[in-house]
């Protein structure tokens, strides 16, 4: 995999207050990825980028709400996220704070 893919698959961190419970307990950190990014390509990123070992991946699709602005319909893009296990003894320090 290229060094331009690795940088596009990873959009950010999806911070919130079930990922930062994830993160604590379970060594479990959430992305927003790329839609069209698979299991394997979400891992070799996180493993280059943050330098760690990724255990396993789980992907989920969420779909955009609906909103109305006045009259008028609309919609937020579609996006995907990605639940990263790290083995033991990993951890994404976000921060980078010593």
């Amino acid at each position: 995999m290229n060094q331009e893919r690795i940088l596009t698959v990873l959009r950010a961190p999806h911070v919130s207050e079930k990922a930062t419970v994830n993160a604590d307990e379970n060594g479990t950190f959430v992305f927003k990825v790329a839609t069209d990014a698979n299991k394997l390509e979400i891992k070799k990123a996180v493993e280059t980028l943050f330098e760690v070992k990724v255990k396993s991946v789980r992907t989920a699709k969420v779909k955009g709400k609906s909103k109305f602005f006045g009259r008028v319909a609309g919609k937020r893009a579609d996006w995907k996220k990605a639940y990263v296990s790290l083995e033991e003894g990993q951890d994404i320090d976000f921060l980078g704070a010593e």
